[in-house]
């Protein structure tokens, strides 16, 4: 079981370090009905997340993944494939936000200065209209859509299959990945049911350093993901 959390580590990063996730989830706390909005953005995240596992814990057997002898060969390839797809995604984010860096650092007009700037997805700009519903689903689709973070979710429900730990005993490793995976969301939500609009100042604080400085972060994790996918991989079709 320790070697199976620790394969999980990794992948339970992804989906605790998603920016865009908790970009969306800061604009929707900072939105009119700040409090119903950000339950509602919560109970849809846990839901894609917990979906997408459970999801994937019920096909994997199905597709007899966990075999007495080696798994198929379609197993490593699915590795390889979302390895290869992590790391040149972690070469993608790290070149774009550096690019960002230079352009800022090169600027020397106000007007240069925000053109540099990393821009927000203009869908964000939207959600301070969002109602409860709405705000649901895209806590939904923040998950299921995003590549990285379904990856990782389907990645983990791969190792816990893959595993030799009994049943009931992955059950409670996959509801402590979802219930890891959903706190970088609930614990923001908390802290603005309980203090309402006297969080403002500090969700613009958390705003303001995700926007500028997760570029680094993002690739390094990415990579870190990448690299293990691979590894895995090339064992199994070594």
């Amino acid at each position: 079981m320790g070697e199976l959390i620790l394969d999980l580590v990794p992948v339970a990063l992804g989906v605790v370090l998603s920016p865009l996730a908790i970009m969306a989830l800061v604009a929707v706390l900072l939105s009119r009905n700040a409090r119903a909005n950000g339950i509602a953005y919560l109970f849809g995240w846990f839901l894609g997340l917990a979906g997408l596992m459970a999801l994937f814990l019920w096909l994997f057997p199905v597709l007899e993944v966990h075999q007495r002898g080696e798994p198929p060969l379609w197993v490593p390839l699915v590795r390889l494939l979302v390895g290869l797809f992590l790391v040149v995604a972690a070469v993608w984010v790290y070149r774009k936000g550096r690019a960002h860096v230079q352009r800022m650092a090169a600027a020397s007009t106000p007007r240069d200065v925000v053109a540099a700037s990393p821009q927000l997805p203009g869908w964000l700009h939207s959600v301070e209209s969002f109602r409860p519903g709405r705000t649901f689903l895209l806590g939904i689709g923040l998950f299921v859509l995003n590549p990285v973070d379904a990856s990782c979710a389907i990645l983990a429900a791969l190792d816990i299959t893959l595993s030799d730990v009994d049943a009931a005993a992955g059950l409670w490793i996959a509801a402590a990945f979802v219930v890891v995976g959903t706190l970088p969301i609930a614990l923001p939500v908390v802290y603005v049911v309980v203090r309402g609009r006297d969080a403002e100042p500090l969700l613009d604080r958390v705003r303001a350093w995700i926007a500028g400085n997760t570029h680094v972060l993002n690739a390094a994790l990415l990579l870190v993901i990448g690299a293990l996918q691979l590894q895995k991989a090339l064992a199994g079709l070594l």
